[in-house]
């Protein structure tokens, strides 16, 4: 691409920027993408909790290994922490991550949204607006915008949000979409205000997940390929990395 060009792409505005990219990426990953999982919402709160800085197959172990030792999260939450604690002891910090979680299930216990038998529940949330759900998730205790969205997006509840990740956002703050400074909870917001309105919650998805496929295969956090990079001629981060590397060739 003539540098012209290349200096036109790099500097157009987010949004736009942020259109480019998705097209790009979906076109190279296939949109539209299957949801990876298939459970109900308060099953993916207690999933998300359990993932925070933790890899996702010690997370996932961590989560299949509550629900062989629990009846239900009810009983999670009922149990002595000690045993909690031990039955996700394949995530980090199960110490911290046992009593949090067990603070959660009596929250949503005592705000009255359980179903009856005890048998805890978050299908409501399928009949609020998207924003409405977050704000009443985001004030459970370790939970963030990264966490609500992913119990509306992902879930069975299948909603309008965009989770953001350590992988979707170092490729957001490359290409410039966001402020190199800002923290991945500030960055849902201006993210997801990016997209089109008129963008149903498979395009939502597919966005976030074309991002973060990118920041894993190509954008990683050490020694990003960017000469291999679909966004290159995009990406402020990248056109610094190699165009020295290209003048030293010459």
């Amino acid at each position: 691409m003539p540098a012209t060009a290349a200096t036109e792409s790099v500097s157009m505005p987010a949004a736009e920027k942020a259109l480019v990219a998705h097209r790009r990426l979906c076109q190279h990953y296939g949109c539209p993408l299957r949801y990876f999982h298939t459970i109900d919402p308060m099953s993916e709160l207690v999933s998300s909790l359990l993932s925070h800085r933790t890899l996702n197959r010690d997370s996932g172990l961590a989560f299949r290994t509550l629900r062989e030792r629990f009846a239900d999260w009810a009983a999670v939450r009922d149990a002595p922490v000690a045993e909690v604690q031990d039955a996700i002891a394949a995530c980090t910090w199960p110490e911290q991550k046992a009593p949090r979680l067990q603070a959660v299930l009596r929250e949503v216990s005592a705000r009255q949204e359980s179903t009856a038998g005890g048998t805890l529940s978050l299908e409501f949330l399928r009949d609020w607006p998207v924003d409405k759900a977050r704000a009443w998730l985001e004030t459970m205790p370790g939970v963030g915008p990264k966490t609500s969205a992913a119990v509306l997006s992902f879930s069975t509840l299948r909603g309008r949000a965009l989770p953001v990740d350590s992988h979707h956002h170092r490729v957001a703050a490359r290409l410039g979409l966001i402020p190199e400074n800002l923290a991945v909870g500030p960055s849902h917001r201006v993210l997801e205000a990016q997209l089109p309105p008129e963008w149903d919650a498979q395009q939502v998805y597919d966005n976030h997940q074309v991002l973060m496929r990118h920041g894993k295969d190509t954008c990683t956090w050490r020694a990003p390929r960017c000469s291999a990079c679909l966004l290159l001629d995009l990406c402020p981060h990248g056109q610094a990395r190699v165009k020295p590397a290209a003048a030293a060739a010459d």
